[in-house]
């Protein structure tokens, strides 16, 4: 049976509560199940949300926010969504859009004049979709340092103008833009800086105004070290040796469009009411970015075929819309995105035909959210 009245469960030790709003106990047993063996309260850990036609089904949290304090993670304690980040970037784009002062076709060669030929015809609908063929950032710094010596570290952490000014650099891309398909970090980067070029404001001041304020999410930002802090701030961890190492920052930490936003569950619950009620844009102009990219022959793309960390499914077809991966999952039509960075583990999975969202944030990176929250759509599945 499913209740319609919400229930709070006190469970006795690590004083966790699991909040519930129309799920039936053997679900919401099963749920906690799942994830009650995967943290304490002296181990970083991980925060659910369950939603099903913008109501409650589970939320619960597990573990702490660092290992310092043993401070506990709740729905307001902010993690990194490392590459989550790119729903919100491709967001602004689409404001920008609606508000006429960007166009999909827009090269980049009209954006950045001083880019190099082989990339100046580069569209924003390339860079949404990793099109582009722009070379990855991440090898770019790697070329200079083994050139130049050490640049970045954790401390000095390369910034979206050093990205494009080694993107200026390069003579030649992957491929040429639209021809292939590449999980492109390097296009997000620069969408960051579109927005901030086109609206003439700093990337993370149009996310506040134009997303984050509107919505009531209070808390949410594109972090910038130095400007501004996230409230309630989980650090990100890996295991050695056994044991939880903190391990929140890398040279790559503080980009931002490809992944700089930290959020939190009570937060993200209301982005998932926007999207589902078209509150920033309309669901025409949704449409748009909810299209699965063809290659400029027609073809479904593909992953490249040669593995590495951002190729997800080496040679299989991917499909992709504006910042959210499309395919299907056992035939339940979905758009969603995970997101991998030093210390932070993410996955926002929407099952769009049955008005059901999945959120996990974790702290940790021994776990795999995208795989548990897959489980989750089973369970729940199998209790409708």
């Amino acid at each position: 049976m499913i209740r319609k009245s919400a229930s709070v469960l006190l469970w006795m030790g690590m004083t966790t509560v699991c909040i519930r709003a129309g799920a039936d106990d053997a679900t919401t047993s099963k749920l906690d199940s799942l994830f009650r063996p995967l943290a304490n309260d002296r181990s970083p850990g991980l925060a659910v949300l369950v939603q099903k036609d913008g109501r409650t089904l589970f939320r619960n949290e597990y573990g702490v926010r660092e290992l310092r304090t043993l401070t506990r993670i709740d729905a307001k304690t902010n993690f990194r969504l490392a590459s989550c980040t790119k729903q919100f970037t491709a967001m602004a784009i689409m404001l920008l859009v609606h508000d006429g002062k960007l166009r999909y076709e827009e090269e980049l060669g009209d954006l950045f004049p001083d880019f190099p030929a082989d990339g100046r015809t580069i569209t924003i609908r390339h860079l949404l979709t990793h099109t582009s063929g722009l070379p990855d950032y991440e090898a770019l710094m790697e070329m200079a340092e083994k050139a130049s010596g050490p640049a970045w570290t954790a401390a000095h952490q390369i910034r979206d103008d050093e990205v494009l000014d080694l993107l200026k650099h390069q003579t030649r891309g992957n491929f040429a833009p639209g021809s292939s398909w590449s999980y492109s970090n390097s296009g997000y980067v620069l969408l960051g800086l579109v927005v901030a070029k086109v609206s003439g404001k700093p990337f993370d001041r149009f996310l506040r105004d134009r997303i984050f304020e509107p919505l009531q999410m209070t808390s949410t930002l594109a972090y910038v070290s130095g400007k501004n802090s996230p409230p309630r701030r989980a650090y990100g961890h890996t295991k050695e040796g056994g044991k939880f190492v903190e391990s929140d920052q890398s040279p790559t930490s503080a980009t931002l469009g490809d992944g700089g936003v930290y959020s939190n569950l009570a937060d993200l619950a209301k982005w998932d009411r926007a999207l589902r009620n078209g509150t920033l844009l309309s669901q025409e102009e949704m449409k748009a970015g909810l299209y699965a990219a063809r290659l400029s022959d027609g073809l479904e793309p593909h992953w490249p075929t040669q593995a590495g960390d951002d190729n997800l499914n080496p040679g299989k077809p991917v499909s992709y819309g504006f910042g959210w991966f499309l395919d299907a999952y056992k035939g339940r039509a979905r758009m969603w995105h995970s997101g991998s960075t030093q210390g932070f583990r993410t996955v926002i999975e929407r099952f769009t035909n049955e008005n059901l969202t999945i959120i996990i944030l974790c702290n940790r990176t021994d776990l795999d959210p995208s795989v548990l929250a897959l489980r989750v759509a089973d369970i729940v599945s199998a209790q409708e």
